[in-house]
C-alpha cells in the first residue's frame, strides 16, 4: 500500500513545501504485532503488587487507565515473557465494546504484560513515531478503518493481519512526525491535568457530602456550619412526610400526534445528571390533554424500575416543567422542605436506597413505592437545609464548569487532529 499526494489542511511552517504525505501500510513499519493471554486461573492469580497486567479496561482513548490495574507475580510473568511491555509500545484494544481504544505504554507499566484483548504494536525506530501512530489510531479516520473490519457493524474483534494492513498517513520526514507528536502530546497532558482537577473535585464533593449529612442511625452531621452548631439534632421523619409522590406514564406510541412536541418526557436514559434541563424524547400538548402528567420546575425525579437500579438509583431535579414515564416517580417537596437539599440528602443515602431494590421481571430492578414512602430520613430546619443546598449547588457548579473545560479541550484536540492528518478518502 502506498498512496501518495496526501496533504493535511494545516502544516507547521517549517514543513510547508517539504513534500507530500503518503499512505503506508502499518505492518512493514513494525517489529511486533501481537497480544498476550490471561493466566490460568484468571483473576484468582492477580496480586496486589508485582508485574502490571494490562487489560482492555486499562486502555483508554490515548491514555492509560490504571486505577484498577491488576498485577501478576514473577513466576506467572516468566511463562509469557514474549509479551513483556516496553516503553513506547502502542496498545490497541482488539475485542469487545472497547475495540479501537489505544494508548502508549510508559514507565509505569514497562516490564508488565497484556492479556488477549490487548494488542502490542511495536514500531521500528526511525520509521514511525509511536505517538503519531497512537494519535492516528484514535482519530476519526483511524477509527473508520478499524470499524471497516467489523462486518455489519458488529465490533467483535480485530486480527493481527487486519492491524498490519492498516493504512497510516505519514509525512516525508521523521522530524515532521515528531513535531505533530509533540503538539498532540502536549494537548493530552493538558487534558490529563484537567481530568485530575475534575476528579479531585469529585472526590472532595463526595467527602464533603459524607460529613454534611448524618451517618445512618445518627441525628447530627459531623460537619456543621457555625451558625447551626447549637441548633440541636435533626428531626427524624420519612419520605412520605416530606414529599407528594406522583406516578408517570407513557402516551400511546400508536398516536403520532402525542409525540415530537415541545414538552420534555423523561425516561431512565435521561437521568444521568442531577440538574435535568431536557430529555431525549418530547411529547405534545395533545398528550397532556390525554392525561400525561406534568410536574413543575424544582420537582425531584427518582427511577423506580430498570436495569440501572441494579447498581445505582438515579435522582434528578427538574430545571423546567417536564413529564415522565411509568418507571419514574416524581417527588414534589412539601412546605418547609427545600427540594435541592432533599435531592442531596437522598444522594447521600443511596446505599440505603440500593438495599431496597428488588429484582423484578427480566432481571430489572424495582424500587417499591410503599418502601419509598416509608424511607426514613433525618432533616434539619429550613434555614439549615438552604445553607447546605447552597453550598453543594456551588460545588456542583464548579465541578460542572471543570468538566465543560475538559470537554472543550478534547473537542479542540479533535479539531486539530482533523487538520494535522490528511484524510485518505472523503466520508
Amino acid at each position: 500500500m502506498s498512496k501518495k499526494g496526501l496533504t493535511p489542511k494545516r502544516r507547521f511552517p517549517e514543513f510547508r513545501g517539504k513534500g507530500d504525505w503518503a499512505l503506508q501500510e502499518l505492518g512493514p513499519k513494525t517489529t511486533k504485532v501481537g497480544s498476550g493471554i490471561t493466566p490460568t486461573g484468571g483473576e484468582k492469580v492477580y496480586k496486589k503488587r508485582g508485574r502490571p497486567f494490562i487489560r482492555s479496561q486499562n486502555v483508554g482513548w490515548s491514555e492509560l487507565l490504571l486505577d484498577d490495574v491488576a498485577y501478576i507475580d514473577e513466576e506467572t510473568h516468566g511463562s509469557f515473557v514474549a509479551t513483556e511491555l516496553r516503553v513506547d509500545d502502542v496498545l490497541l484494544n482488539i475485542t469487545g465494546a472497547s475495540i479501537g481504544r489505544s494508548a502508549i505504554a510508559d514507565s509505569r507499566i514497562a516490564g508488565g504484560n497484556v492479556n488477549q484483548h490487548v494488542c502490542i504494536i511495536r514500531v521500528k525506530p526511525g520509521e514511525l513515531h509511536p505517538v503519531l501512530l497512537n494519535q492516528y489510531l484514535v482519530s476519526h479516520d483511524g477509527q473508520k478503518q478499524i470499524d471497516s473490519f467489523q462486518a455489519g457493524g458488529n465490533r467483535q474483534g480485530l486480527n493481527f493481519a487486519q492491524i498490519r494492513s492498516l493504512g497510516i498517513p505519514l509525512p516525508p520526514t521523521l522530524d515532521e512526525q515528531q513535531k505533530i507528536a509533540d503538539c498532540l502530546s502536549s494537548l493530552d497532558e493538558l487534558i490529563a491535568a484537567e481530568r485530575r482537577k475534575w476528579k479531585s473535585l469529585q472526590t472532595y464533593k463526595k467527602g464533603l457530602m459524607q460529613h454534611l449529612f448524618p451517618r445512618d442511625g445518627e441525628t447530627t452531621p459531623r460537619l456543621r456550619f457555625p451558625e447551626f452548631r447549637d441548633s440541636g439534632e435533626w428531626e427524624q421523619t420519612n419520605l412520605e412526610k416530606l414529599v407528594d409522590i406522583q406516578s408517570g406514564g407513557t402516551p400511546s406510541k400508536s398516536n403520532p400526534d402525542f409525540w415530537n412536541g415541545s414538552i420534555p418526557w423523561v425516561s431512565a436514559k435521561d437521568m444521568k445528571q442531577l440538574f435535568l434541563k431536557d430529555s431525549i424524547d418530547h411529547i405534545s400538548e395533545e398528550a397532556i390533554d390525554d392525561g400525561a402528567r406534568v410536574v413543575p420546575k424544582g420537582t425531584l425525579l427518582i427511577l423506580t424500575r430498570g436495569m440501572t437500579l441494579l447498581k445505582d438509583v438515579p435522582i434528578c431535579v427538574l430545571q423546567r416543567e417536564m413529564t415522565f414515564n411509568q418507571h419514574v416517580k416524581a417527588l414534589r417537596p412539601k412546605e418547609g422542605v427545600e427540594g435541592l437539599f432533599l435531592a442531596f440528602l437522598l444522594i447521600a443515602n443511596k446505599d440505603r436506597l440500593l438495599t431496597m431494590v428488588d429484582v423484578a421481571g427480566h432481571g430489572t430492578g424495582k424500587l417499591d413505592t410503599d418502601g419509598l414512602r416509608a424511607f426514613e430520613l433525618v432533616i434539619p430546619q429550613p434555614a439549615e437545609q438552604q445553607r447546605i443546598a447552597d453550598c453543594l449547588v456551588a460545588l456542583y457548579a464548579q465541578s460542572d464548569a471543570e468538566f465543560d473545560k475538559l470537554d472543550a479541550i478534547k473537542t479542540h484536540k479533535k479539531g486539530i487532529m482533523q487538520q494535522l492528518f490528511p484524510s485518505p478518502a472523503k466520508d
